[in-house]
């Protein structure tokens, strides 16, 4: 036996294993507005013809796009600034029709939606300027202005009534990170 080959395979097999989801780069960045007015929010109901989250209650806001700012100069040799406030008035302003000032930072959450595509999401609060509320069509179904108490009543996205209610902190003053509840 010495001397001897061992036969070859007559199949080789490889195995290729990947993780359940690769490391990316790239996010869609979505940007909304608690928009306050005379001590209530404004939420809107997503229209059903949504790809995510049908019917269910929401703030408005929206994707930032290069164009948003790309199409504008920049504001120093390299760079735009207020990217994200000018965005977020310009969504406000075509989803809801209205103007909003004062926008403020209030939390971030990240999520992979089923399709496979990761968002960051900025949520922000601003005050109500001016505007008669006129709904973007095919966007959103119906909207309200609620309180805190009040938006516990509508099928809200998960986590939305949580940044109500750190919003309605932050209006007394009170700065916290997100948390189930609004819990301080």
């Amino acid at each position: 036996m010495a001397g001897r080959r061992s036969p070859k395979p007559l199949i080789e097999v490889r195995v290729l294993v990947t993780p359940p989801m690769q490391n990316q780069i790239l996010h869609e960045v979505v940007i909304t507005a608690i928009v306050v007015k005379d001590d209530k929010y404004l939420i809107i109901k997503r229209s059903v013809k949504e790809k995510r989250f049908p019917g269910y209650w929401t703030v408005p806001g929206g994707k930032l796009e290069t164009n948003d700012y790309t199409k504008y100069p920049k504001e120093t040799e390299h760079y735009w600034y207020n990217v994200l406030e000018k965005v977020l008035r310009q969504e406000v302003r075509d989803e809801v029709s209205v103007e909003i000032e004062n926008i403020d930072y209030v939390t971030s959450l990240a999520r992979v939606h089923e399709d496979g595509a990761p968002s960051l999401v900025i949520s922000c609060m601003a005050d109500y300027v001016s505007g008669d509320i006129k709904l973007q069509e095919d966007e959103a179904d119906d909207y309200k202005w609620v309180s805190l108490e009040e938006a516990k009543k509508y099928k809200l996205i998960d986590g939305i009534f949580d940044e109500l209610a750190m919003a309605e902190n932050r209006r007394k003053g009170i700065k916290t990170e997100w948390r189930r509840d609004g819990q301080k």
